[in-house]
């Protein structure tokens, strides 16, 4: 196998789709329920790749392209074989919401004053993960690397191949709970990550207002906080929501320091706080970090403001689950428009309680905020359901949309990526 690893170093780096290959490539077959990359493997070849990885003998010919039981446990020890060379900080984040804004943060301080590599949108599964360890090369000096779960321990498994020596948890919520069981199982995986940075005798970064975190740190880890209610040597407060998120930040002298931001939400102060504690830790100048926030503007449909020629919308539809939900809706009712409206998508992936969890938010709607619109079949049976019109399919939104121009509004669309609410955008 290490004499496998080692055709990774000639090549010009990894590569799963033959379809995308560069001149000199590692091209790996991988399998799915509609594909069988070892097929490609000879296209890829022709196409480029240096060599290729198969896992079922009769496509390869040991010259350029070598079998191994399994391709993706190849991938996977490939990128912990090259991580174990080398020496830079690994950041892991992982989290039930904002481990994507979170890491985008992070990159856009530390980048300001290092050579950094981060996951590229949300490769952060156990292809993903891989993939962007083998990108590391000698000119980095640090990385971040976003860990998603779907199941019991996913997190344990991409810690084995990342082996962060720093650690943050964005916060535990009742996301893909088809996939955990219930929020124990939820719990359980998250802390995962903590318990591997504990062992790499790395450092946490810890929400002191998050009880639940902080009742389940390993005893023996080292850890920094930050906060907005608890005392701790970063705090943080929201100035105002206009409708963008501007906020203070105070450090461990106790000066203050105001950013204005172009991210929508209350709820993201603490993913600009994370930020913030780990330009902290890696020494990152007070007048990068404060000028980085400020210049970050989001362009992946997660709270981010987009100005049309007849509203102002909120976007914030790559995903949804409830804890996500109920903190957007909050924020949204919380700003200062008189002509506000809600575009609300089912959450998914929450199993026996989703039923519940989605009368939950319609209970919030109905207490706070009307008129508004739901899209999904799961809000669509409730019966607690008071909403101005409600579709089971986004195509129905974009043909009332089309018939009813909403005009001069503020309008959130928030909603699970499985909705695909961002159809909607060019309708408002």
């Amino acid at each position: 196998m290490e004499e496998l690893f080692q055709l990774f170093y000639e090549t010009s780096g990894v590569y799963i789709d033959s379809r995308n290959i560069k001149i000199d490539g590692l091209f790996v077959a991988l399998k799915g329920s509609n594909f069988n990359g070892n097929s490609f493997a000879n296209e890829a070849i022709k196409q480029g790749a240096k060599y290729a990885i198969v896992d079922e003998s009769e496509y390869a010919n040991n010259e350029t392209i070598f079998s191994v039981d399994n391709a993706l446990v190849f991938l996977q020890k490939l990128a912990n074989y090259h991580r174990k060379k080398l020496s830079i900080p690994i950041i892991g984040i992982t989290g039930s919401n904002g481990k994507t804004t979170t890491k985008e943060l992070i990159n856009q301080v530390l980048s300001s004053q290092y050579t950094t590599l981060a996951t590229v949108g949300n490769l952060n599964n156990h292809i993903g993960v891989p993939l962007t360890l083998l990108s590391i090369t000698e000119t980095h000096e640090l990385a971040i690397i976003e860990m998603g779960a779907n199941r019991l321990n996913d997190i344990a498994e991409l810690c084995e191949i990342a082996e962060p020596t720093h650690g943050i948890i964005t916060n535990i919520g009742a996301a893909h709970l088809e996939g955990f069981g219930n929020f124990e199982g939820v719990l359980k995986t998250k802390l995962e990550l903590f318990d591997s940075v504990e062992k790499s005798n790395g450092i946490l970064v810890v929400n002191k207002d998050d009880q639940t975190l902080c009742s389940n740190l390993p005893k023996n880890s080292k850890y920094v906080y930050y906060s907005v209610v608890e005392n701790s040597e970063l705090q943080g407060e929201v100035e105002s929501l206009n409708p963008c998120l501007n906020f203070h930040w105070t450090d461990e002298n106790g000066q203050k320091h105001l950013v204005k931001t172009n991210l929508f939400g209350s709820y993201n102060l603490y993913n600009f706080l994370v930020a913030i504690r780990f330009g902290q830790l890696f020494k990152v100048p007070v007048d990068k970090i404060n000028a980085s926030l400020a210049q970050y503007t989001p362009s992946n449909n997660r709270s981010q403001i987009t100005r049309t020629e007849k509203n102002i919308v909120l976007v914030d539809c790559y995903n949804a689950n409830p804890s996500s939900m109920l903190s957007a809706i909050t924020s949204f009712i919380s700003t200062n428009s008189p002509e506000k409206i809600a575009i609300i998508g089912d959450m998914l992936e929450l199993g026996k309680e989703a039923t519940a969890k989605h009368n939950e938010i319609l209970a919030l709607l109905n207490k706070n905020l009307t008129p508004y619109i739901t899209v999904g079949s799961l809000f669509f049976d409730s019966s607690e359901n008071k909403a101005l019109e409600k579709f089971k399919h986004v195509d129905e939104l974009l043909v009332y949309l089309k018939a009813n121009q909403l005009m001069n509004k503020f309008i959130l669309l928030k909603g699970s990526r499985g909705i695909a609410l961002e159809k909607s955008i060019n309708y408002l």
